[in-house]
């Protein structure tokens, strides 16, 4: 397999990251280009016979573009080579399908899936016949008409299906209110390190992994922080990416607002990375609550993984993002926990 992303280390860590978190593919090669918006394969004209020439030599079967193609785009650079071509927003469904565990992360996934699908549709049918209209349907409709109407009328049953849980949702956010139970969100950068800060506040044993997208569904656990406050609600979420579209944000919408309602939203950064990764990632992040309209003043900043950095680095951290008090912890050594119980313990119901 041959991967094509920009040449800066963040892209390229963070491609290599998707590719190897997606199942039955290996990265053989990568190439980078400053440009994948050109018109013709994405990629210039250049870089895609150099590329042409690589997967003839090596019998490389598919070639992966760390970059939203359109149809046109991909069938040309796929007459080129030969093989198949996918591009970054097909890699991270294909990763969304290969996690998806609950009913609604499936339903979720299904609707980012046509709406990726969408706009391609009448593209696709255009190159396929060489007109605008290819042909009719048995009733006089054409085709590809009929084909928009389909998957319109899936969305609609898979929105009306996405309402339905939501209701569900509503009714037990209606119990928590009666009860006065807080809720607290753990939010943040696909593998930050959520889901194992949450196994140990919770001693839960949800499944953690190096891999991208571990969590596309979320998880609520009651947590006694002491014996004489009442327990808090304590929820885990999809981690976010960055370039992730909107139509996929929009998919994860419903279930997101409900754990970014909470009474206080832990906001996860890896102190681990390179300054630069951990700059572009937080800002992600901040865009992605940002949209969701989330108040800053509930958001309060985890800096994970101290076992594997030091003061100076957490000092450095604290000074790039103008971060105010952020709260060090280590899920490995357990580090800041009772700190971060302290502020936990804070939270009052909205």
């Amino acid at each position: 397999m041959v991967l094509v992303t920009y040449p800066d280390s963040f892209a390229m860590e963070e491609a290599k990251s998707l590719v190897d978190s997606s199942e039955g593919r290996k990265n053989v090669r990568t190439f980078t280009q400053k440009y994948l918006n050109h018109s013709q394969y994405g990629m210039g004209a250049g870089k895609a016979e150099e590329l042409n020439e690589f997967v003839k030599e090596c019998k490389a079967e598919q070639i992966i573009v760390d970059e939203h193609l359109t149809s046109k785009q991909i069938f040309n650079l796929e007459k080129l080579t030969g093989v198949k071509v996918i591009d970054r927003e097909r890699l991270i469904l294909d990763i969304f399908y290969s996690r998806a565990t609950t009913t609604e992360a499936k339903l979720q996934i299904e609707l980012a899936e046509i709406q990726y699908q969408m706009p391609r549709v009448r593209e696709n049918a255009k190159m396929s016949s060489g007109t605008e209209r290819p042909g009719k349907g048995g009733s006089g409709e054409y085709v590809v008409d009929v084909k928009f109407r389909d998957l319109k009328r899936r969305i609609g049953f898979i929105k009306q299906k996405l309402k339905e849980a939501g209701k569900k949702r509503d009714l037990y956010q209606q119990q928590r209110l009666k009860q006065k139970m807080p809720v607290i969100s753990l939010v943040g950068y696909t593998s930050a390190g959520k889901t194992t800060l949450f196994n140990i506040l919770t001693a839960d044993r949800k499944k953690t992994s190096s891999s991208l997208f571990t969590t596309l569904s979320t998880t609520t656990r009651s947590l006694k922080i002491d014996q004489e406050l009442n327990d808090v609600l304590l929820i885990d979420t999809v981690g976010f990416i960055s370039r992730l579209p909107t139509y996929m944000i929009d998919a994860f919408k419903s279930t997101l607002e409900e754990s970014l309602q909470a009474d206080m939203i832990l906001l996860l950064v890896d102190s681990s990375e390179e300054l630069n990764s951990i700059r572009i990632k937080y800002a992600s992040c901040m865009d992605v609550l940002h949209e969701l309209r989330v108040d800053n003043d509930k958001v309060i900043v985890l800096l994970t993984k101290y076992d594997t950095t030091d003061e100076q680095k957490i000092a450095e951290i604290t000074d790039v993002l103008k971060l105010q008090n952020p709260i060090v912890v280590s899920s490995q050594t357990r580090y800041g926990i009772r700190k971060l119980i302290n502020a936990m313990k804070t939270t009052k119901r909205t």
